[in-house]
Parts: C-alpha cells; structure tokens; sequence
C-alpha cells in the first residue's frame, strides 16, 4: 500500500519523501527520474539518530513537512503460548514504537508551522481482532489510542490526526515478507487454526484495492477536517459497525454493576 501510495503522489504533482529498508531497491520500484519531488531514503527505523536525520534532509529538500504517512508494519498470528517474547517486543518495535518515534521527531517542525497532519496506519484488527492475531492486534489497539490522544494534544497548533483501520487490501501482507507466523504444535487452538487457513487462502483475493485507498488518503490530506478514525473496506465497515453494537449493548447491561464501583 505505501508503494501504490508512493507513485500515486507523484503522478499527482506532489513532493515526497519516503523511506524504506533499501533506498536503491525503492527508488527501483517507484521509477521515478525527477530527483526535485522524490525523495528516497534508507531509515533503520528502530534507530531515532536515524529518523532524525531522515526528518533533517526531508527539510534540507522541500523546505517543510506537510503531511506524515506512518505505513511502516507487519503482521503476526500464532497463538500466545507459542510466539516468542522477542518476536512480541519486535513487533512492538516496528508497529508501535516507530510511529510514535517518527511522530515524535516531526512534530517541533510542525508546531512551528502552526500546520500539519499525521495519518497512522492501524488495523480494523485493532478494534475487532480474529483468532490467532492476538500480537497484531495489540500493536494496532495501541496505534489507535496513541492517536487518539495525539489528536487532542496537538490540536491546538492546528495539527490534525487520523488512524486509518482497514480490512484486507490486496498488497503483500500475507507474503512471507510481511507476516510473522508460527505454526501452533499445541492440541486445540482450532478456532486459530482455521482462522490462520482462511486468511493465508485469501492472499491474492482481498476485496480492498489499494490504488483506491491511494486516492482516499490524498482526499484525506486536502481536507479541511478529516475523520479522527476511517475504516476502509466494506469488511471493516461491517466488523466495527457490529462490535460497537455489541459493546453498547453489553455496556448498558453490565451498567448498574459499573457505577457501584464509585463511593456511595
């Protein structure tokens, strides 16, 4: 999606700046010749020193930072018992602690500026997780409340923020590249099992297209007043819209039990 995102952009006239693993590999990929509106680099982004000077150079070459795009994750399914402390702290890493790092060395800029927008890429698995993607799920959840307490911090200095939640896209998310998984050796777990199959299955078939989703996020970045949370996908549509019925419902009925906790 970033990719499709990347050369989406630029077909539209619009400087970016973009990071990944290997700038030779990206640069590559977009086949982009105008050095005057792309800007490829290569970011460790579990090293800050590393962000920072990325963040340096964007401002040495466009003069300013309109709109961050955190795209960088990956995907994890297993079931709990059997992945790794590591893997869990290196998701973490990735998922979580990278945007906010990003976020954080964007946003002096921006306060000067009195102007930007911050798009963080979560998950519909971040409000309505499945079987086995416990691990994700939480990297996402994280995500969404980390932006949702962005927004109202950084509000005042005209900055915006939106945590995108899609369903499945068709991009290489389910390829080897992208998901973490680890084959479960423990008897039961079935609903896990069945879950890891039907998603693994769909790879090549997910409804979401990602030069659409290209197309929102630039709609997105000239709004005036952009959505603090979008779905995308009809999928994520459904499976949110029903878990905050459930969640109403559940709440009301559990409501008396929920007030008794405070002092008479």
């Amino acid at each position: 999606m970033g990719l499709t995102l990347i050369r989406k952009l630029l077909d539209n006239g619009y400087r970016v700046a973009a990071t990944s693993r290997n700038a030779q590999k990206l640069k590559e990929a977009v086949s982009v010749i105008d050095a005057e509106r792309f800007l490829p680099m290569a970011v460790d982004l579990n090293n800050v020193d590393c962000i920072n000077e990325s963040v340096q150079q964007t401002i040495a070459a466009f003069g300013r930072i309109d709109v961050v795009v955190n795209n960088a994750g990956y995907g994890m399914t297993g079931t709990i018992e059997e992945i790794a402390e590591q893997d869990i702290r290196n998701i973490f890493n990735v998922n979580v602690l990278a945007s906010i790092n990003v976020t954080k060395s964007i946003l002096p800029l921006m306060r000067e500026q009195r102007s930007g927008y911050i798009i963080n890429m979560g998950s519909v698995a971040g409000f309505v997780g499945a079987p086995g993607w416990s691990v994700y799920s939480a990297t996402k959840a994280a995500i969404a409340a980390f932006s949702e307490v962005l927004a109202l911090d950084v509000k005042e200095f005209g900055i915006k923020v939106t945590v995108v939640e899609p369903s499945g896209f068709r991009t290489g998310f389910l390829t080897k590249n992208s998901l973490a998984q680890t084959d479960g050796k423990i008897e039961g777990y079935e609903a896990v099992k069945i879950t890891q199959e039907r998603y693994l299955a769909a790879d090549g078939k997910q409804p979401g297209d990602p030069e659409r989703a290209a197309e929102i996020f630039m709609q997105l970045s000239e709004a005036d007043q952009p959505p603090l949370h979008l779905y995308l996908g009809q999928d994520a549509y459904s499976r949110a819209s029903a878990k905050l019925t459930a969640m109403a419902k559940e709440i009301e009925e559990w409501k008396s039990t929920t007030i008794s906790a405070d002092f008479k």
